[in-house]
């Protein structure tokens, strides 16, 4: 129902898809955002936590971009002329996943400043990384309406995304 007399509501499915986006990006910016992060490995050469920081942020970026242009393209009708401002507006929706990676991001730019060394950036990303995974699986179960122990084990689910990912990371080194 709309709040304004004569003003018809907007579709269910339409009202949702902002929460939607942000709920997919935020989980996929995490889950991208700890891969990048246990990827960094630095046998060969000295690490350098400014550079990787640059690298998982123009990752996330380029990301955002794909996703966004390849949903506009997917949802092109063959009758539009151009699409230019529909794709721009498509891109610019992914910002969530971006906004995921920031952690990871800061997490390496402190290794950076000196805070603390690469590998205890790593160690601190993942683990933030993985409560996020819980945080987003649990609203999502509780933005669909379920009840707290379904949303609990909703994120507990998620929060499997960010062990294997440590999981990997430990067997791979």
């Amino acid at each position: 129902m709309s709040d304004s007399p004569g003003v018809p509501a907007p579709p269910p499915g339409r009202r949702a898809e902002p929460l939607q986006r942000l709920l997919f990006g935020g989980v996929y910016g995490t889950v991208l955002a700890s891969g990048l992060a246990a990827a960094l490995d630095h046998n060969n050469g000295q690490p350098d936590p400014g550079y990787d920081a640059v690298w998982v942020l123009v990752t996330a970026l380029a990301s955002a971009a794909a996703h966004g242009y390849a949903h506009a393209i997917a949802h092109r009708t063959a009758g539009e002329a151009t699409v230019t401002a529909s794709t721009a507006r498509s891109v610019l929706t992914e910002w969530p996943l971006v906004a995921a990676a920031l952690p990871t991001v800061a997490a390496l730019l402190g290794a950076y400043a000196g805070w603390w060394g690469e590998n205890g950036a790593i160690n601190v990303a993942l683990t933030i990384n993985t409560v996020a995974l819980f945080g987003w699986g649990l609203w999502a179960a509780r933005v669909a309406g379920r009840r707290w122990p379904a949303a609990c084990r909703a994120g507990g689910v998620d929060v499997l995304l960010g062990l294997f990912i440590i999981g990997a990371n430990v067997l791979s080194k």
